[in-house]
């Protein structure tokens, strides 16, 4: 199976984009009645679980010896040597209000490494995606991160979570010390495509906290093999099963670490 990452990647980009062109559809009909609040401001709907049973039942014909880890939770991991790990929905608020971007995302990853990661954004019909030691790409095109390497010419996106209770003095702390020091700041809505967009140039750096694997893992690998630093906030380079990620250019990277380690209280 693993003899050919970059065909098996190719198929992944063909059941993303499926699955994307599915939500576009949907909401073209979608209504805010069909919305369900899981915690304080995170919401699914029935277009979350319906892509997410899609795209299930694809990769499970693809590599049926595989396990899950999924946001909706319609299939599990149980020590599997390799595991799929999908959002079939990232950026659900946006969704619901009509609001780019949103996207599918989906990691191939064994008990240590990420594989594979495929991020489609059916706004703007753009798949990025990388296989290990493939280099990255954004529809067949190679993509590699920026080359700024000064905070005061740093695009950066300071996403907050919806955990504030345990995040706010954290965010508050790094906006206070980003704001009116970086060219911008932004927040985007989207994990995944924010990352990948770090992956592209079009970002130089992200961060955000209490997010699940299925939010940052495809794209993780995308901006590491587009030669961007992926870590925890703490630096360590083994970041695919937490919970608190930073993905840079890699020339920003220690700058970014230094504002966490002032803003970030212990614990957390």
């Amino acid at each position: 199976m693993m003899d050919d990452l970059k065909t098996l990647t190719g198929k992944v980009c063909d059941i993303a984009r499926a699955a994307g062109h599915f939500l576009k559809e949907e909401r073209k009909s979608f209504r805010r009645e069909a919305v369900e609040e899981k915690h304080a401001h995170d919401y699914v709907s029935y277009v979350d679980k319906e892509s997410e049973k899609r795209v299930v039942a694809a990769l499970k014909a693809l590599l049926p010896e595989a396990g899950f880890i999924v946001e909706e939770g319609s299939a599990v991991y149980r020590d599997e040597p390799y595991c799929w790990v999908a959002d079939p929905l990232d950026g659900t608020t946006n969704y619901i209000h009509d609001n780019a971007p949103y996207c599918v995302s989906i990691a191939l990853r064994n008990k240590s490494e990420l594989l594979l990661g495929v991020v489609y954004d059916p706004c703007l019909d753009e798949c990025f995606y990388a296989w290990k030691g493939g280099g990255a790409y954004l529809n067949e095109q190679p993509i590699q991160v920026s080359s700024v390497g000064r905070l005061e010419d740093a695009f950066v996106v300071a996403e907050l979570p919806y955990n504030s209770e345990q995040y706010a003095r954290t965010g508050e702390y790094l906006i206070h010390e980003l704001y009116g020091k970086v060219a911008g700041i932004r927040m985007n809505g989207s994990a995944a495509m924010a990352i990948c967009y770090v992956a592209a140039g079009r970002f130089d750096a992200w961060l955000e906290a209490f997010l699940g694997k299925w939010d940052f893992s495809a794209a993780a690998l995308i901006v590491q093999e587009a030669g961007g630093q992926v870590t925890d906030f703490y630096g360590n380079a083994c970041f695919i099963d937490g919970h608190h990620v930073v993905a840079t250019n890699g020339r920003l990277h220690p700058f970014l670490l230094q504002l966490v380690e002032e803003a970030m209280p212990s614990g957390m």
